[in-house]
């Protein structure tokens, strides 16, 4: 079977992405306010749920994004503190990648693209596969890790099941 960065990115983020709903949905139904979630951290020099949340959009629907205009930059704005707004977020990048022809994201292979960090002087030039899968792609598999474990620190009910969400099986 040829390689597909189609099939080697998107499936894998639209499924985690559905995930992270339900596991936002948990988070919901807990006792726990929203912006107590939204400001755990694992560490106290790690960025909070919301920031991770967040990542996980950046990571997918940005990397696409980036890809398509050549450079992909941190998005620096103030992550969204409202889990429904969160968990409406995660949804907006499943559909987005559930729209996406395999056509366009092959079409990106050996495509330039940088990866720039204006406010530290940073410019990495990739080719778009090797962005997506060197360097968004673990960024994206970090932040919805975190974004599961800090949800299992507070004590959510969550088992690596929910993790995994809608495995692509077989049977279908």
């Amino acid at each position: 079977m040829p390689f597909s960065l189609y099939e080697a990115t998107i499936p894998t983020m639209i499924q985690m992405l559905n995930a992270g709903q339900s596991w936002i949905e948990k988070a919901k139904a807990c006792d726990i306010p929203d912006e107590d979630i939204a400001a755990a951290r694992l560490a106290d020099d790690m960025l909070p749920f919301a920031y991770q949340v967040k990542s996980m959009v950046n990571h997918s629907v940005g990397a696409i994004e980036g890809v398509r205009k050549g450079s992909f930059s941190p998005h620096m704005d103030e992550p969204e503190t409202d889990l429904e707004k969160m968990r409406l977020n995660l949804g907006a990048a499943e559909n987005t990648l559930r729209a996406l022809s395999m056509g366009e994201i092959e079409s990106f292979i050996g495509q330039e693209m940088h990866f720039l960090f204006e406010q530290k002087g940073v410019n990495i030039p990739f080719t778009a596969e090797n962005f997506l899968l060197s360097f968004s792609q673990p960024n994206f598999f970090f932040h919805a890790t975190t974004t599961y474990a800090l949800l299992r620190k507070l004590g959510l009910n969550l088992g690596k099941i929910d993790y995994l969400g809608q495995m692509r099986t077989a049977r279908g």
